[in-house]
């Protein structure tokens, strides 16, 4: 590091050169221009909202800094708070920034190929979904070549009561985050199949942990099924969904479920990508 920081500045002139160079006030300064993106990047990883006080504990920052800060980042729609635990989660801006991002990549490029050969394999619309707070948003998605379609643009928010990646997404976390969660999405009920007792559901989800798969029997739209099987990285924790939805005038939810196998040789194609993909990879 010594070496490459003396040629950058071989060239600058002799006065530049005998300036002393104060290193531990350069770092600092580099720490504090970042100090958004590291509470972005916390936020992002967090399992449930964390509050002022323990972003300030956990990033060892003080308490009057961190709130001057994330109260410019809600400004600017990076980050939002929770209304009732008092936590903070990314914004919107943060979310459209990170698409932003994935569509002009590789990644992207190799999103779509496994889902382009997922969705020729089982001849319905295939996406790729993440949790977004207390919703699911629409990462990358191949369409059915069928007339009778749902469409969902890339960057779409759904809920996560009722769809086959909601449901996944909330089985896969524990009783005590899920309890939070549930606790404060509501419970819409979008058709007569929608679970909206918070007791019905807990026990749906509880099922679908132990089978580690998310289901939506014309829960979301009257007339669309949908399976959902996780993406999980390296750490082993749930961090995307395949997910395959169809109309059951064409296809039934138990046809979904026997292509289960197929959507999850999909989702270890997309774990090795975001392997691939990951910083420092």
């Amino acid at each position: 590091m010594e070496r490459n920081m003396q040629l950058r500045f071989q060239n600058r002139s002799a006065a530049s050169v005998q300036a002393p160079v104060d290193a531990p006030a350069v770092q600092q300064e580099a720490a504090r221009s970042l100090r958004a993106l590291v509470v972005l990047e916390h936020l992002a990883r967090a399992q449930h909202p964390p509050t002022l006080a323990q972003l300030a504990q956990r990033l060892d920052m003080p308490k009057t800094t961190l709130m001057r800060l994330l109260a410019a980042m809600q400004r600017a729609g990076f980050v939002a708070a929770t209304p009732t635990e008092h936590g903070f989660v990314p914004g919107p801006q943060a979310t459209s920034l990170a698409l932003s991002t994935l569509r002009a990549s590789a990644f992207t490029r190799a999103c779509r190929a496994v889902l382009a050969q997922l969705a020729g394999t089982l001849g319905e619309t295939c996406n790729l979904t993440a949790p977004d707070g207390d919703r699911v948003i629409y990462m990358e998605r191949v369409e059915t070549t069928e007339p009778l379609r749902l469409f969902f643009a890339v960057g779409s928010h759904v809920p996560m009561h009722c769809t086959a990646s909601g449901k996944l997404f909330l089985a896969s976390m524990n009783r005590l985050e899920r309890g939070r969660v549930l606790a404060r999405l509501p419970l819409t009920r979008n058709t007569p199949r929608t679970l909206t007792d918070p007791a019905q559901l807990e026990e749906e989800l509880e099922r679908l942990a132990a089978r580690g798969i998310g289901i939506d029997n014309e829960e979301f739209v009257r007339g669309m099924s949908a399976v959902a099987v996780p993406v999980k990285d390296a750490e082993d924790r749930v961090v995307a969904a395949v997910a395959c939805h169809a109309p059951t005038a064409r296809v039934m939810l138990d046809d979904l479920l026997r292509a289960v196998p197929v959507l999850q040789r999909a989702a270890q194609s997309l774990h090795e990508v975001l392997a691939q993909h990951r910083p420092g990879g």
